[in-house]
């Protein structure tokens, strides 16, 4: 066998690969006498078809078998003999086998780029010291006691004005007939001027009283969530059942004790303050990240294999439709596509695989490895923060052979990246100014105590 490699990148290699004709030979007379023993062909006895017949009836079909048996050998002789470690499965447009010739083909492939020392010690490092402020912190109490809020039924005859709940029998007609994306819904809930539906049903809806029913006809925007109704003009029939005003909690013990692992108002905002803190903990950490990053990936260049960006696209594209399905939403509801995600992420899984590649070449210049303490730390870590048993999260892992090997290697990077701070010289400065961050409805996961009651 005769292999020249072709460099078409420092990442990308083309592999020219000559099989013998007498090895090509070989394989064809052995695929012959291996149908000879089974072929069932009119007028002859079983195992006493002539090669010539076998030939004529099954050619294509033994040229194919024989040309994939002869690339698999010859492939993995052909790594073992350049000494190339491969990103994933080689691209190879199979020739058609030529009796008596030798097979010849082109294996493209990808590799890892060489990548010279990594001068990371020494590193000037700027942390930010943010503190959680006391707006903050009344911030996430106040969206605690929206959470907390109930709703009580307006007993007075009177009409709905702005911010006031409603509950609504709903159905959208389009050109006077029913439409099926906006199909008759019953007891929905609503908040006057949150534009739930859409801002100008809000509005026409003012002024209504329990019991009565009435038109409202709305254009929805362009942009609308729901692409199949962007743009229509939808009449909605509405009947108001009724009218709910919302109660407030105060914010006091008692509500610190509805979250169900405080005793005092003091304890709840203690809690809270952490979990702020922890936050901006996690900032400060992010900003030091790309502080390194930026530095050691400038020091020298070097392409990315396309296999690896892609992987970490296809990472980032899975991650996006995990947290849509969440809420019940589509790409496609969304007005996105994966094709148009991988246009607008594909600079950032490049990004990352970069700071992946560096990563791996300070592990490997270093030498470092994950100790059985370092994991059982991690292990815990994990636990603590899915709120699992420890013992679960080690049989997960231990069922999981190749989800192992990636935890450990992520347990390497966080090794290399406190290897980094360590070596390096780290001020602490203060933030310029901190914009306090005023919560949403659904921020709560973020930064407020779980309720467990």
């Amino acid at each position: 066998m005769h292999v020249t490699v072709e460099d078409v990148t420092s990442v990308k290699k083309t592999l020219h690969i000559e099989v013998p004709a007498d090895e090509v030979t070989r394989e064809l007379d052995d695929a012959y006498k291996t149908l000879k023993k089974t072929a069932k062909i009119k007028g002859f006895r079983p195992g006493k078809t002539p090669r010539s017949v076998l030939e004529r009836t099954y050619n294509k079909d033994v040229n194919a078998d024989v040309s994939s048996k002869l690339i698999q050998a010859s492939f993995v002789a052909a790594l073992q003999e350049t000494g190339l470690n491969i990103l994933g499965a080689p691209d190879i447009d199979p020739p058609e086998l030529q009796k008596g010739q030798p097979y010849i083909y082109d294996a493209g492939v990808e590799i890892r780029p060489e990548l010279k020392e990594i001068a990371f010690k020494g590193l000037k490092l700027e942390k930010t010291k943010y503190q959680a402020s006391d707006e903050e912190l009344e911030n996430q109490l106040k969206m605690l006691q929206k959470n907390m809020a109930t709703q009580q039924t307006v007993e007075e005859k009177r009409p709905v004005k702005e911010g006031d709940f409603v509950l609504i029998d709903y159905e959208g007609f389009k050109d006077g007939k029913p439409f099926a994306e906006t199909g008759f819904t019953e007891n929905f809930t609503m908040k006057i001027g949150d534009g739930q539906i859409a801002k100008d049903l809000d509005d026409q809806l003012v002024g209504m009283v329990a019991d009565e029913t009435r038109d409202a006809e709305v254009t929805l925007p362009e942009n609308y969530f729901n692409a199949k109704l962007a743009g229509l003009t939808i009449t909605f029939k509405v009947k108001l059942n009724e009218i709910r005003e919302q109660m407030l909690p105060e914010i006091d013990d008692a509500l610190a004790k509805k979250m169900g692992k405080y005793e005092t108002l003091e304890d709840l905002k203690t809690a809270i303050r952490g979990n702020l803190q922890q936050g901006y903990d996690k900032r400060s950490e992010q900003e030091m990240n790309e502080q390194i990053f930026k530095t050691l990936i400038g020091q020298q260049e070097f392409e990315v294999p396309d296999i690896l960006v892609q992987a970490e696209l296809d990472n980032i594209i899975a991650e996006a439709e995990r947290s849509f399905s969440y809420y019940n939403k589509s790409f496609e509801e969304m007005g996105m596509s994966r094709q148009s995600l991988a246009l607008q992420y594909r600079d950032t899984a490049e990004k990352q695989v970069r700071r992946y590649l560096v990563l791996d070449k300070i592990i490997e210049q270093e030498k470092l490895a994950v100790s059985d303490s370092d994991l059982e730390t991690g292990y815990q870590e994990m636990a603590d923060n899915f709120k699992h048993p420890v013992e679960e999260i080690k049989e997960f892992y231990k069922q999981n052979g190749d989800k192992l090997e990636n935890f450990k290697h992520s347990l390497l990077e966080k090794q290399a990246i406190r290897l980094i701070m360590d070596e390096g010289t780290v001020k602490e400065i203060e933030p310029e100014k901190v914009t306090p961050v005023t919560p949403g409805e659904n921020d709560s996961e973020k930064t407020a105590p779980e309720e467990t009651a």
